[in-house]
């Protein structure tokens, strides 16, 4: 007798598997332990076997019905469904486990925990890079020399640091399978001698206090867009890292406390990092609210106002002032802050380590040293502006290019690269 939806649903368990027969072989074992699956009992090549077809109520009595047809149909043709149901999910984990596969699953896991857009979307990028050559692989497959054929075109254009990232990140991505059991070897370990190393150019810095104030000064001179002068203004006088000013919304800023409080997804370090704005900084910032506070964004790009200006945007305005990109640049605020603060003697350098949100290499410090040292930022970044009003006020008006002499090194100029 044909079984009913009803006959399904309301069948209980019993102390053994319970069998309900729907005919051609079709039946719904109800197991003790109340869950029910569809069985298909058939006859190939003069053997008795048989074919689960999934779960009820997942799987209803007429899509049941339907499998058990399919499957009649194979038999009939000669084929055994058993057999070409193993093919299919074969087939099915052949490509789920490709390189390109596993690589979304990587990023959409760096995206769970909170990694910042700007990284995933060079990470993508860099995953892109490989795709063509290693994208449709099975990742249990991919070899060191797969490796190194994918990076190979990318480093013989020069760009170095961009293959050893390149190399990082598929081993982030082999490293992950490793974890989901999905290969058991990371083929870029190898690879650590096989590319050039990359030529390390730090970011220039002016850290004289006699040039700075020469910047400063020419800060103030600056003739472009308003908001650009504001966010050069703004570099000197808090020195974030440029990517966490381009972005900043005004909901961070508490004016009545004087606080910037930069989220953790948009930090370097993903922490949650507190800048102590100075009287300064806040006559810059009421006056940037006038131009862009009813936007979003402190900086929104002139095409766009939903994106804000691009990470160009800063140094771009640095060379029209005549600073090339050996002299000074956006991150280079940073350098000149750490140096200046750290020779004036006035402050720890746990504070200044602090402010610049740096992390402490010592993994035992960092356990202990906890603390944001607020008090002494509070007063150390009052001094830094007022010491950066003296500055510029004894500063030499600055020319268009800030320079000496012809042919003077950078050292007589106060000129260092930032490591910063």
């Amino acid at each position: 007798m044909a079984l009913t939806d009803t006959k399904c649903r309301t069948t209980k368990a019993g102390i053994k598997t319970v069998k309900l027969s729907d005919g051609g072989g079709l039946q719904l074992w109800v197991q003790p332990s109340g869950s029910k699956l569809w069985q298909l009992a058939y006859r190939h090549a003069g053997h008795q076997r048989q074919l689960a077809l999934g779960p009820y109520p997942e799987l209803s009595l007429a899509d049941a019905r339907d499998k058990r047809t399919e499957a009649k149909k194979l038999l009939r043709d000669g084929f055994d469904p058993a057999e070409q149901k193993r093919a299919r999910e074969a087939a099915s984990q052949a490509t789920s486990d490709t390189f390109r596969e596993i690589a979304k699953e990587y990023v959409a896991k760096r995206e769970r925990e909170g990694l910042a857009q700007a990284t995933l979307t060079k990470k993508q990028w860099l995953l892109e890079l490989a795709d063509e050559d290693l994208g449709g692989m099975h990742i249990s497959e991919i070899k060191p020399i797969h490796v190194l054929r994918a990076l190979q075109p990318v480093e013989q254009r020069g760009l170095h640091e961009t293959a050893r990232r390149m190399r990082s990140t598929i081993g982030s991505v082999c490293r992950y399978a490793i974890a989901t059991a999905r290969t058991e070897f990371d083929p870029t370990s190898s690879l650590r001698d096989a590319l050039t190393t990359p030529t390390v150019t730090p970011r220039a810095a002016i850290t004289n206090a006699e040039a700075f104030g020469g910047l400063l000064r020419a800060i103030d001179g600056f003739d472009g867009q308003p908001g650009t002068a504001a966010a050069l203004k703004l570099m000197a006088l808090v020195f974030p890292r440029p990517g966490e000013l381009r972005t900043a919304e005004w909901t961070e800023f508490d004016f009545a406390e004087t606080v910037w409080t930069i989220p953790a997804a948009k930090t370097k370090m993903r922490r949650q990092h507190r800048i102590c704005l100075p009287r300064q900084a806040m006559t810059v910032l009421e006056g940037l609210r006038l131009l862009t506070g009813h936007r979003d964004l402190l900086f929104p790009g002139l095409q766009d106002w939903r994106r804000p200006i691009s990470e160009n945007t800063l140094n771009g305005a640095l060379r029209r002032l005549g600073f090339g990109p050996t002299e000074m640049t956006s991150h280079g605020f940073r350098a000149s802050a750490s140096t200046l603060l750290n020779e004036s003697g006035l402050w720890s350098s746990d504070a200044i380590e602090r402010q610049l949100a740096h992390v402490d290499s010592n993994a035992v410090r960092r356990a202990y040293a906890r603390g944001e040292h607020w008090d002494e930022r509070v007063r150390m970044m009052q001094w830094w502006a007022d010491y950066l009003d003296r500055l510029k006020a004894n500063a030499t008006p600055a020319k268009p290019a800030l320079t000496v002499a012809a042919g003077k090194p950078e050292a007589a100029r106060g000129i260092r690269r930032s490591r910063v």
